[in-house]
Formats: structure tokens, C-alpha cells, sequence
């Protein structure tokens, strides 16, 4: 299988991530979001959307948006949940993380981190703050009790809020803040076969 992504964005290294807990062999092809990589011919005919991650199968399918590729390569593995009401409860981790988390702290982080803070988008940056804390702030509070997010056991929902939460820093979010998201992320980083974004 072949990946198109960047494994510094989030949205790729969950990706990156749960392939190397699962052990899965495949060819990482970097796409430069900057240079409009994901603009080309090529790529738009792999993703219309023109957004990584992108995987392709042997067969030539194609398969986009992170967690829905997350779901297919942890099919059938401990990393999603036997139990309905479990597995429900991961689904609604992951849609939390796409409608409530990564539009606040993914942005501020890009608007920070890739752009370097410009005038034109501060405004911007300082209005993702407040809602990119409220995200956090219900991770921590759910984190006092449990392990991982829907209890003992790691799953994909843990992995698809892992990537940009761990790197919230980077977008102004002060994790100190957070005692149960820093030790979630230890757990985590502890993790057999882990792989850090930066590797």
C-alpha cells in the first residue's frame, strides 16, 4: 500500500502512527502542502478534495480523509472495540476530533508553527484559542478516570486526537494546563512499536 502524506500534519502522522503499532509494511510518499503539491493533476485524480492523507491499496483503490483510513487499516484489530456501546463511543471521540479539536488546535497550530504568525491572520489565530482549550478541557476531565478515552484499552480515537494534541504547544496551547492529557500522552509514547512525528 502507498500513503501520500506529510507526517508533519496531524491528519497524516495518525496514520504514520497507527501503521507502525500495527506493524503494517508501506510506501510513504511525502506531499508538500506548501508547494500546492496536492494541486497537481496526479494528485487531484487520486483526491478530487485535493487534501492528504491519500491511501491506495494494491488494487489500486483509493481511500481519503484520516479516519476513515484509521478504521480500515485497524479493521479487525484490538484497536477498535468489540463492544457496540464502545465502539460508539470511539466513533464519537472521532468526530469530536475532526468537529470540535482539529479546527481550533490544527489551525492555530498551522497559522503558528507554518506560517509564522502573520499580521493578517493573529486575529484569527487568538480566536481559535478559547475553543481549542474547551476541547482540551473535556479530554482532561474525561482523562481523571479513565486510561484512554473510552476506557482501559487504546483505540483509533485515542490515535486520531493524539496527533494534533501532543503538538498543541505549537499553536499557543499550554498542556501544563492539562495534567491527565500530558499523562495520556506518556501512556501513549509508551506505547509498543510507537513512532514520534518527527522520526
Amino acid at each position: 500500500m502507498r500513503i501520500y502524506g506529510d507526517v508533519g500534519s496531524g491528519n497524516c502522522y495518525k496514520i504514520k502512527l497507527l501503521l507502525s503499532l500495527l506493524n503494517i509494511k508501506h510506501v510513504w510518499i511525502h506531499v508538500d502542502i506548501l508547494k500546492k503539491d496536492t494541486q497537481t493533476q496526479e494528485f487531484l485524480s487520486l483526491n478530487p478534495n485535493g487534501k492528504i492523507p491519500v491511501l491506495v491499496l494494491e488494487d489500486g483503490r483509493v481511500l481519503s480523509e484520516s479516519n476513515a483510513i484509521l478504521g480500515y487499516l485497524a479493521e479487525g484489530t484490538k484497536f477498535i472495540p468489540i463492544d457496540p456501546y464502545i465502539k460508539a463511543k470511539m466513533y464519537q471521540w472521532m468526530f469530536f476530533e475532526q468537529y470540535s479539536h482539529e479546527p481550533f488546535i490544527a489551525v492555530a497550530r498551522f497559522i503558528n508553527k507554518y506560517l509564522g504568525l502573520p499580521e493578517d491572520r493573529r486575529t484569527e489565530y487568538y480566536n481559535l484559542q478559547p475553543k481549542g482549550h474547551k476541547a482540551l478541557s473535556i479530554m482532561d476531565k474525561v482523562l481523571v478516570e479513565n486510561d484512554y478515552l473510552t476506557g482501559p484499552n487504546l483505540t483509533i480515537a485515542d490515535i486520531a486526537l493524539y496527533a494534533y494534541t501532543h503538538v498543541a504547544n505549537e499553536g499557543g496551547f499550554d498542556l501544563k494546563l492539562y495534567p491527565n492529557i500530558q499523562a495520556w500522552c506518556q501512556r501513549i509514547q509508551e506505547y509498543p512499536r510507537y513512532v514520534s512525528m518527527i522520526e
